[in-house]
């Protein structure tokens, strides 16, 4: 059988990402059946069981985040709103953020938003609030807070420039996504707000 050769090439990095993600649920999983089993036997909640819990949660939020970020994102595929949420959760940011986007989305979509969410959250270490929504123009994702933290090598990414790193990929991954998607991002820096559209 001959290679199709109009065939999009596969996104092997996105794949790898999917696969770690996948790879790495049913150990999580199986240290939650641990804990619970734990508890039903009559196990005491003590403080170090609730420190592994805890960071069991946050691990299961990072990892959902990881696989619709960086992972293989077909457009036909749904990603369902407690997922999202669980997510949104798995951010490591300080800034409060506001889904506004009710009810199940698009994995492609879903990808982008959390890409430039992510984004926003890098800029803003000292807190503040960012938005995740839709308007005509399509993906619309805010960041508003007094003082941000702005890496011109980071957002220069966001425009086709500069090197990326592993601190700084979702910058360069955001702008390939939207291409291969046929859409395009635009950036907005205010002294108080900072705007990704795509």
């Amino acid at each position: 059988m001959s290679k199709d050769e109009t065939a999009p090439a596969p996104d092997l990095v996105a794949l790898v990402g999917s696969r770690i993600c996948h790879d790495l649920v049913s150990p999580l999983g199986a240290i939650g059946n641990g804990i619970e089993l734990m508890t039903l036997t009559g196990g005491e909640e003590t403080p170090e069981m609730a420190l592994v819990n805890e960071s069991l949660v946050n691990a299961r939020g990072r990892i959902r985040f990881f696989r619709i970020a960086f992972g293989a994102a077909n457009s036909g595929t749904v990603v369902r709103a407690g997922d999202l949420a669980e997510a949104v959760a798995g951010i490591e940011t300080k800034a409060v953020v506001e889904w506004r986007i009710p009810g199940d989305m698009v994995r492609t979509d879903a990808k982008l938003a959390l890409l430039a969410l992510n984004c926003l959250a890098s800029a803003m270490p000292y807190g503040g609030r960012i938005s995740v929504e839709r308007d005509a123009g399509g993906l619309v994702v805010t960041g508003r807070a007094e003082r941000f933290r702005i890496e011109n090598d980071d957002w220069a990414l966001i425009d086709g420039r500069g090197t990326a790193t592993p601190a700084n990929i979702h910058f360069a991954l955001l702008p390939e996504e939207a291409f291969a998607q046929g859409r395009q991002v635009t950036q907005a820096q205010l002294e108080t707000e900072v705007r990704l559209t795509v």
